[in-house]
C-alpha cells in the first residue's frame, strides 16, 4: 500500500464531487492535497475521465512538480496549485472546475458583486477577477504564469487566502481553496451558486446594488471568526 494512501483517498473523493456537483464536463477540473508534513501534493491524473478515475490514479508530486508517485501525467494544472501551496502557507487542498456561471464571470473579467446574503455567508467582498494575462505570461509557462496571476490579484487587493478562498482567473475560470481537498470543492460549489445568483440577480434588476454592509457583516460573522454562532461548531 501507498504511503500517501490516506491522502490519495481524501483527493479522489474530492475530485468525484466535480461531476456530481456539475462543476465541469468530460475529463475537465481538478482537485489536489497537500501533505505539508511529508511535502507532497496529490492531484488528478491528466485527461482521465472521472468515470475512470480510481484512488490509485492520484498522482503525487513534490512542490517543484517532479513526481513522486503514479504512472500518469499530472494534470496540466499542477504547476499552479504548488505555486498556490507555496505561497498560501494555511490552505490544504485546491480545486479548479469550468462551471457554467463561474466561468461566464471570468469570460467577462468581471468581479461578482456581493448582492445578497448567500455570498455574504462565505465573503465580505466581491469575487475577485485576475487581470487578463498579458502574451509573454501566455508562452512563458502558462500555468505558472496563472498561479502568479492569482497571488497579484491578492497583493495588489490586500486580500488574505484564508478570507477570500476563490478567485476567478480572467477568460479561463475559477479555482477555490480550503484547509483540505474537501473544503476546496465546497467552496467551487458555493461560488457556482453565487455566481449564477449574481447572474440572475443583475437580469432582472441590472442596477441593483451591493448589499449594506452591515447585513454582509452580520451573516459573514455569524459564520466566521471567534464570536461565530452558526453551525453546531467543534
Amino acid at each position: 500500500m501507498s504511503r500517501y494512501t490516506y491522502l490519495k483517498e481524501q483527493v479522489f473523493e474530492a475530485n468525484m464531487e466535480i461531476p456530481k456537483e456539475n462543476l465541469a464536463i468530460v475529463t475537465f477540473g481538478n482537485v489536489s492535497g497537500i501533505d505539508r508534513q511529508e511535502g507532497v501534493v496529490a492531484i488528478k491524473p491528466s485527461g482521465v475521465p472521472y468515470n475512470r478515475l480510481k484512488v490509485e490514479d492520484i498522482v503525487i508530486v513534490d512542490l517543484d512538480n517532479v513526481v513522486i508517485e503514479g504512472s500518469m501525467r499530472p494534470s496540466s494544472d499542477t504547476r499552479t496549485h504548488t505555486l498556490l501551496y507555496k505561497n498560501f502557507p494555511s490552505i490544504g487542498g485546491v480545486c479548479h472546475t469550468h462551471s457554467t456561471y463561474a466561468v461566464a464571470w471570468a469570460q467577462a473579467q468581471k468581479p461578482i458583486p456581493n448582492l445578497g446574503t448567500t455570498h455574504a455567508d462565505h465573503l465580505v467582498q466581491a469575487v475577485p477577477v485576475t487581470e487578463v494575462m498579458t502574451d509573454e505570461a501566455i508562452l512563458r509557462d502558462y500555468e505558472l504564469e496563472t498561479g502568479y496571476q492569482i497571488l497579484e490579484t491578492f497583493t495588489r487587493n490586500a486580500l488574505s487566502p484564508e478570507e477570500v478562498e476563490m478567485v476567478l482567473v480572467a477568460c479561463h475560470g475559477p479555482f477555490t481553496w480550503g484547509k483540505d481537498p474537501a473544503k476546496a470543492i465546497y467552496n467551487s460549489v458555493v461560488l457556482e451558486e453565487i455566481a449564477k445568483m449574481a447572474f440572475l440577480t443583475l437580469q432582472i434588476n441590472a442596477s441593483a446594488e451591493t448589499i449594506k454592509q452591515t447585513l454582509i457583516d452580520k451573516h459573514y460573522f455569524r459564520k466566521h471568526g471567534k464570536d461565530a454562532y452558526y453551525g453546531q461548531g467543534c
